[in-house]
């Protein structure tokens, strides 16, 4: 029975490649990628964060300002017909009650109005965390920071809907 050749190794073969130390790889992987530490925002400097529901995609931008909010360049309550879908939107400021210190300026597309009020929402709550870190636990607790995972589910081939069987007739 046959038996397998083993590589031949040579005093120049590990002298070439020498085998490096486990530990001295690892503190050297340390030193090239510091660990990301949380720095705050510059007063004259805006933060922008993303924030998404269902299809809808927010691009928020918050800075110091007096409270202006514009989406997509109007006011909230021009692109949001109804203002409850518009308080959606500016919530977390609201709660914070720090609506009067900052502007904030959101790009959004895609989904309904509801879905992208949301999106800004998230957006909104990202942004504010990284300014001041104080504020995050009260923007957990209120739901703010979590995004909503629910999806529309596919249509699957052979059915009207995702789920929706074509009608059954007997005759």
């Amino acid at each position: 029975m046959p038996t397998k050749k083993e590589p031949k190794t040579t005093a120049a073969h590990a002298t070439a490649h020498p085998v490096a130390h486990p530990a001295a790889h690892a503190t050297a992987h340390v030193a090239a990628h510091p660990a990301r530490e949380h720095k705050p925002a510059k007063d004259n400097h805006y933060i922008e964060a993303v924030g998404r529901r269902k299809t809808a995609i927010a691009r928020v931008r918050v800075m110091n300002g007096t409270g202006k909010v514009s989406v997509n360049g109007k006011e909230p309550s021009q692109y949001f017909v109804m203002p409850r879908i518009a308080a959606v939107a500016t919530a977390p400021l609201d709660d914070l009650k720090i609506k009067a210190n900052f502007d904030v300026s959101a790009k959004v597309q895609g989904g309904g109005i509801h879905a992208q009020a949301e999106a800004i929402r998230l957006g909104i709550s990202r942004a504010i965390v990284e300014k001041n870190i104080a504020w995050k636990k009260r923007l957990r607790v209120s739901g703010y920071l979590t995004r909503d995972p629910r999806m529309v589910e596919r249509k699957k081939y052979g059915l009207k809907k995702a789920r929706r069987r074509p009608q059954w007739a007997k005759r």
